[in-house]
């Protein structure tokens, strides 16, 4: 960078200048020998940063030969302008957010910033997504100008429980930086147990024995820990009972005594299932059981022993009496044969 050489109205060796600069490592003097004569030149010895040091103040000072030595002095001021050498900065690389599902759209997520040791439009920092999938896209959006994520859509943990937001940050001159966002959907008690029959053996006949498996059900709960825990209990007057298999989704109804049709024909009942949350959920089922007739009951006369008297001239072919009984059962069980 050339300089101004100073001027001395003295001749011969009073004239005679030399050049000093205040001690900086960052700038040095130089004398240049050109054909119109030479130049004084101040040169960077050391690559600057703006960051770090803004400006210097420097002072040029002109000494002559002479007795006793003159000299004379400048100020030289060195702004250093900007350049964009710096990418803007987040403060974490990985951010870590928990929602309920149940937030409503319009929530705000997660208010980032990142810094940028430019100055002017090089520290402009606009944000905004970068390759992420559809769903993400359609959940969250990123306010471009101040970092803030919202949620524009409901949230549902049994769809998907963990989304992965990749962010960018790119200053005015281009520069780029990226962090994630894990977003981290908190399960709300919003389903109820589901109950599905698989099988249901119906009618049964009444002499089946205590045990007999009558239904095979499945019970789901789309929500977890506690608010997905199931629980069962039947309602109704059934002589059935709930057994749990291994896996814990499926329950077994399996006669707890023996039926009696001759009781009740058919049994109805309600299952219930309700599972842990707070407040809890209860899904039903209702179950209906035919009972199949076994000949469990011999025919019973309605008396146990009748008398009769009958003149010794009764004509041959009279009735002399009509005796009657009944079987409970039903269809051939119930019919009755004399003899």
């Amino acid at each position: 960078f050339p300089l101004e050489m100073a001027y001395d109205e003295d001749v011969g060796s009073n004239s005679l200048l030399t050049y000093h600069l205040t001690s900086n490592p960052s700038f040095s003097l130089a004398m240049k020998d050109s054909p119109d004569g030479s130049k004084l030149e101040l040169v960077l010895d050391k690559a600057l940063d703006r960051e770090k040091q803004s400006s210097f103040e420097l002072v040029l000072t002109a000494v002559d030969a002479g007795d006793p030595v003159r000299s004379g002095t400048v100020q030289i001021r060195v702004n250093v302008t900007d350049a964009n050498d710096n990418a803007p900065v987040f403060a974490q690389d990985r951010y870590r957010v928990s929602l309920r599902e149940d937030v409503p759209p319009g929530s705000a997520v997660l208010n980032l910033s990142a810094s940028d040791a430019d100055a002017g439009t090089n520290a402009h920092i606009t944000y905004s997504f970068g390759k992420m999938t559809n769903k993400a896209l359609q959940k969250f959006v990123v306010d471009a100008e101040s970092g803030s994520i919202t949620l524009q859509e409901a949230l549902d943990f049994e769809d998907t429980r963990v989304f992965s937001l990749a962010v960018e940050a790119k200053d005015g001159g281009g520069l780029v930086s990226h962090c994630k966002v894990e977003v981290e959907v908190l399960d709300v008690n919003d389903n109820a147990p589901e109950i599905t029959l698989l099988s249901v053996s119906s009618p049964v006949p009444e002499d089946a024995p205590a045990g007999t498996v009558v239904a095979l059900l499945k019970v789901r709960d789309r929500d977890s820990g506690e608010n997905g825990q199931v629980s069962c209990e039947l309602s109704g007057e059934a002589p059935l009972s709930i057994v749990a298999s291994s896996g814990g989704s499926y329950k077994v109804l399996v006669l707890a005594k023996a039926l009696d049709r001759e009781e009740a024909a058919f049994h109805e009942l309600v299952l219930r299932a309700i599972d842990g949350g707070d407040p809890a959920r209860t899904g039903t089922a209702r179950i209906r059981v035919t009972v199949v007739d076994a000949n469990d009951n011999a025919p019973v006369f309605s008396q146990a022993e009748y008398t009769v008297r009958v003149p010794e001239d009764v004509p041959v072919g009279s009735v002399l009496v009509t005796v009657t009984a009944t079987d409970v059962d039903e269809g051939l069980n119930g019919q009755v044969k004399y003899s």
